[in-house]
């Protein structure tokens, strides 16, 4: 299991390796486990592109501490500058950037209503870290989810 950024987490099921333009490569064969898309990602620039494993179980209390933090300042900006900041940070890969995200346009959507693309994204970075917590701390996806829920209420 890995976690590939802006994807989420997946399996990856194998090395192949293949010739491009005469050279030969190895590719890691990632299937992602929210949409069942296969993805190869060169193993020469896995680091480069963001390829991770799962977060320990400690680093989830990191990010469930991130996802309680209130005193922050959310900079005016129109939505669509606030959208490509945050894909941003979700195309990072970090899990607590995606934290940050899911935070901020939690708090946002108590003040106003949310753009499309804003709910989406918040839709987005919610699967991603319900995802990963829930193999993290091997426990039931719906149980983390409420565990979210809660802490925005």
């Amino acid at each position: 299991m890995a976690v590939y950024p802006a994807h989420g987490v997946g399996l990856i099921e194998a090395i192949e390796s293949q010739t491009i333009g005469g050279v030969d490569q190895s590719f890691y064969v990632m299937r992602i486990l929210d949409n069942d898309m296969t993805i190869m990602i060169p193993t020469a620039n896995s680091d480069n592109v963001g390829l991770r494993a799962i977060i320990s179980a400690d680093e989830v209390d990191k990010v469930i501490t991130i996802l309680k933090e209130r005193d922050i300042t959310i900079t005016p900006q129109t939505w669509n500058r606030r959208y490509r900041d945050y894909m941003d940070k979700i195309k990072t890969g970090s899990v607590f950037e995606v934290s940050v995200v899911l935070r901020d346009l939690y708090l946002l959507r108590a003040d106003k209503d949310l753009s499309y693309g804003e709910r989406k994204m918040l839709d987005t970075a919610k699967n991603l870290l319900i995802k990963e917590i829930s193999l993290a701390k091997e426990i039931d996806e719906q149980e983390v989810e409420l565990q979210i829920e809660k802490i925005f209420s």
